[in-house]
């Protein structure tokens, strides 16, 4: 009988098992970490169980810390999720000796699989083919180098430990072997521990494709078909896919029986993962090249196409029943995608990043399912992996899926982070993956012609109109309270820098929701621009409410436009429009010269209420317009307020002051 199960995991794959057991009716623990205090998957679990730190290796990582929760909570069954302890042979012993279900294959079959040498032989006793090689425990430099000429050229030197592409060394010619073999050695050592190391024939344009299983403990194994796996970026998947575009019938079927003989080979109980290599000239052959023992973080695709509830499965064998269907049961019905969204930012060279997110925003409708771990206000820390949260769709066909995909991923928004869904939106453009000619190199190659989607004039003029609609009171109030730039003798336009990925954008706005005329200035990239050669764009423009949507009508054309999110004082917006959606930083507003050449505003006041931390210049400094003035930083963002006219700075506030919304900070005296 299990009736509670402890996640030993966090992030989307807790939220994923935990929502599975509520489906069930299985009591779920969650456990987490002081950074996860607040976490989705704690707020989810129907129990949670504080057990350390920030750092993984002083909370997820500690088989005690796990075990003791477990005990705490009442559950009988852990299941691992993926990472962390889930590939543990020490984890799935620890379970063992304390009467606890491990919802995963036994140890010994993890131990087998875990290491890349003892697998291979495994799965080559029960005639599963492996990439023509030499691998033995204790091969010694010289050994790999005598046999590398009757591998063939070019080889892949691989460490028997661990994964992710770490020691991992294509070499050409036999006279650069010798010191690629040391480098492997020494960067193996230093991630797992364990410098051994084996050789292997360099498949050329590969394609990774891998086949799940599940086996239960009466003896039965079955397969639930094979994903696509190619788009990689450093060994790290990035798209996946199920069913290859590649197979065909008989070789599916084949490739399929396989992971069945492999899993066999070691007695395997539970949901597990055979990758093999493919080579793209002989879709007919494949290789093993290694057994997650373990559930994949691409597992959705697999679920959609055959309609089975992987994790469902899982608990059904944790619980010593058979399977519930057999092989002839199994089919793939249309085409699933998957796509990873992570913390980093593929225009700075997939830097990661991270902070607080704003918002978030999935996306909805038929055939489309998000597992994610994040929520409004989630802090994402460099601590754990940048995977945030995966984007599957299904379609009728792979044409359908992608198109479907694209539409996805252009409503998803993680305000407050940069994400990766634009860089996947690029991917599904890509000649070669519209026609499903992959590889494991074809991201490599394609990533240096991605930009970053170019925020459009239209969505600029939607944002400033949702700025001053926002600010625009209703019903009779005094008319200094209204927003629309007035003065005595003249009105004055008001500006807004709003900010994007490696840009930002003037914008200038004059009158009211009702009637406003708005000016595109300068698209600035980066740090530099040449202003003279861009063309102020100005329209006329109004904007009016429906429901959570906005009719914007620009120059007489309307579009419907969605606020998705908005921060106190308009400092940050994600806006969602017919060219998609687009996540937008508010840096400064201040009054800018009138069109008619007349002196701007003198007085620089606080845009909203914050805390102003920087002078810019010293007290009694001669300015000209648009240089900066003074920072007010407010909801973690600094603003810059920028002189509107040359002139002499007086301040009447200092550094370190709390400043309400239109406190005066500043003037600027025009020059006579």
């Amino acid at each position: 009988m299990i009736d509670t199960v402890l996640v030993a995991n966090r992030g989307e794959i807790a939220c994923r098992v935990i929502r599975t057991l509520k489906e069930q009716g299985v009591t779920s623990v969650a456990v987490y970490s002081d950074a996860d205090a607040d976490a989705p998957h704690v707020r989810e679990a129907d129990i949670a169980i504080h057990i350390g730190p920030s750092p993984a290796r002083e909370s997820y990582l500690v088989i005690d810390k796990i075990i003791d929760a477990a005990k705490r909570s009442g559950a009988q069954a852990i299941h691992p999720g993926y990472g962390f302890l889930s590939e543990n042979a020490e984890f799935a012993h620890a379970c063992a000796a304390n009467d606890i279900v491990f919802i995963g294959p036994p140890a010994r079959a993890i131990e087998t699989m875990g290491d890349k040498i003892s697998a291979r032989a495994a799965v080559e006793a029960r005639d599963v083919p492996t990439v023509p090689g030499i691998s033995r425990p204790g091969l010694s430099d010289q050994e790999i180098i005598e046999a590398a000429p009757g591998i063939g050229f070019p080889v892949l030197i691989k460490p028997s430990a661990g994964g992710g592409g770490k020691g991992m060394h294509r070499v050409e010619r036999i006279e650069d072997l010798a010191e690629a073999l040391k480098t492997a050695r020494r960067e193996a050592a230093g991630a797992f521990g364990d410098d051994t190391l084996f050789l292997e024939h360099f498949v050329d344009t590969p394609r990774h494709i891998e086949v799940q299983v599940m086996a239960d403990t009466h003896g039965n194994v079955i397969h639930l078909g094979e994903r696509e796996c190619s788009l990689q970026r450093r060994h790290q998947k990035v798209i996946e896919e199920a069913p290859s575009p590649l197979l065909d019938a008989e070789t599916r079927e084949r490739i399929g029986q396989a992971a069945c003989d492999a899993a066999r080979s070691v007695g395997y109980v539970g949901a597990g993962t055979v990758e093999f290599i493919v080579p793209s000239a002989r879709p007919d052959q494949f290789f093993f090249m290694e057994m997650n023992t373990r559930l994949q973080v691409e597992h959705p695709v697999t679920e959609e196409v055959t309609g089975q509830d992987l994790v469902a499965l899982q608990l059904t064998v944790a619980r010593g029943e058979q399977l519930p269907i057999t092989q002839e049961d199994i089919q793939l019905t249309g085409h699933a995608i998957e796509a990873r969204i992570y913390a980093e930012d593929p225009a700075q060279g997939f830097l990661p990043t991270g902070g607080r997110v704003v918002s978030v925003t999935e996306p909805t409708g038929p055939g489309v399912r998000v597992d994610s771990g994040i929520t409004d206000g989630s802090e994402i820390s460099s601590l754990y992996d940048p995977m945030l949260m995966k984007v599957i769709v299904h379609g009728s066909d792979r044409a359908d899926a992608l198109a479907k995909l694209d539409k996805a991923l252009a409503e998803t928004t993680v305000a407050g982070v940069t994400v990766n869904t634009d860089f996947c939106r690029y991917l599904m453009k890509v000649p070669e993956v519209v026609s499903g000619d992959l590889d494991t190199g074809l991201l490599d190659r394609v990533t240096d012609g991605y930009e970053a989607t170019a925020v459009s004039d239209d969505a600029l003029v939607a944002a400033a109109l949702m700025w001053i609609a926002q600010r625009w009171p209703s019903g009779s109030v005094s008319a200094w309270a209204t927003p629309d730039g007035w003065r005595p003798g003249r009105t004055a336009p008001q500006r807004i820098r709003f900010a994007y990925g490696k840009g930002d954008t003037l914008v200038t706005i004059q009158g009211s929701p009702a009637d406003a005329e708005v000016t595109v200035h300068d698209h600035i990239a980066g740090h530099a621009a040449d202003t003279d050669e861009q063309q102020p764009v100005t329209v006329r423009a109004t904007i009016h409410q429906l429901g959570q949507q906005w009719r914007v009508t620009i120059d007489g054309t309307s579009a419907k436009w969605s606020l998705a999110e908005l921060a106190p004082d308009f400092a940050h917006i994600v806006l969602s429009g017919p060219e998609g959606s687009f996540e937008l930083r508010r840096t400064e507003v201040v009054r800018s010269a009138s069109d008619d050449g007349g002196a701007g505003d003198t007085e620089l006041t606080s845009p909203m209420p914050g805390t102003l931390i920087a002078h810019s210049v010293e007290d009694g400094a001669q300015v000209a317009a648009g240089d900066a003035v003074l920072v007010v930083e407010a909801m973690k963002m600094e603003h810059t307020l920028r002189a509107a006219v040359d002139g002499t700075v007086t301040f009447h506030a200092q550094p370190g002051e709390q400043v309400p919304a239109g406190k005066l900070l500043a003037t600027v005296e025009p020059q006579n």
